[in-house]
């Protein structure tokens, strides 16, 4: 679990967990602190993250060797204890939720949106099996974004809607964050394909051009990569429109969402 979990990484998930939570902080405070107690759900996120990333490489799915620049946790401890570190840090993210230092209805709801957003119809787990199953298939724009919507998306967008609901977020201020990070969330995924095929593996830390190499359903392969990068940017816009409202209390979140779509690695 410590090997994968302390691997490095972007820690982007719990940035965003923090950015939302500081907006609606700022909104509700006028103070730009984080809330207390918010990096519990900021260190759950990531260790759902984390464990889906353990999963994701085994050889059943992407049989992939190198994450973060480190070998894979299968290859260094084996399938079997692979799998049930990933078990464990699922387990444990959810044993997290359920502690966290806010009101109990925030916490059930932070619960509901998580499991929802890791779980098998519009969730991450869902969008993994549409993602084997595109496998060798030629891909279509409806495919692809419903994989992307799941698989990556999901979990990028619930960790702004949670940051938000966590720091005491009203119903309206949930929907605009949901829809900024379902926005932003896609266009981090497009990034994503773009630079698997035009990064080295040192770049990513992770293995190249391991999309084209497993034929996998991707943005590039449906619109090309100059068109993936103008769809990229055209979400980002988007996606800051939502925020309009909140005005510099939102700077924090744009930074990070623009990151999304400047990134090399």
């Amino acid at each position: 679990m410590r090997h994968s979990t302390f691997a490095g990484g972007k820690r982007l998930r719990p940035v965003l967990v923090y950015e939302a939570a500081r907006l609606i902080e700022q909104t509700r405070t006028s103070k730009g602190s984080l809330p207390a107690g918010v990096e519990d759900l900021g260190a759950a996120i990531e260790m759902l993250h984390t464990y889906s990333l353990i999963h994701d490489d085994l050889p059943a799915l992407d049989n992939d060797d190198l994450r973060r620049g480190k070998p894979t946790c299968h290859v260094v401890y084996g399938e079997a204890i692979a799998i049930l570190a990933g078990d464990a840090l699922q387990t444990l993210a959810y044993q997290t939720l359920a502690s966290l230092r806010c009101p109990s209805p925030a916490t059930v709801e932070i619960v509901r949106l998580v499991a929802e957003a890791t779980g098998t119809v519009e969730g991450m787990i869902g969008g993994q099996v549409l993602d084997l199953e595109g496998e060798h298939s030629k891909p279509t724009p409806e495919s692809v974004h419903a994989i992307h919507r799941a698989k990556t998306g999901a979990l990028l967008r619930v960790s702004i809607v949670s940051g938000g609901v966590y720091a005491g977020a009203t119903p309206a201020d949930a929907a605009r964050l949901t829809t900024f990070g379902a926005k932003a969330g896609l266009a981090f995924q497009i990034v994503d394909d773009i630079l698997d095929v035009t990064q080295t593996s040192e770049q990513l830390g992770k293995t190249a051009g391991k999309d084209l190499t497993s034929d996998k359903a991707t943005w590039p392969a449906a619109f090309g990569i100059e068109q993936s990068r103008r769809d990229a940017d055209h979400l980002i816009a988007e996606a800051f429109a939502e925020l309009e409202s909140y005005g510099s209390a939102a700077a924090g979140l744009k930074a990070v969402a623009q990151y999304l779509v400047e990134r090399t690695h």
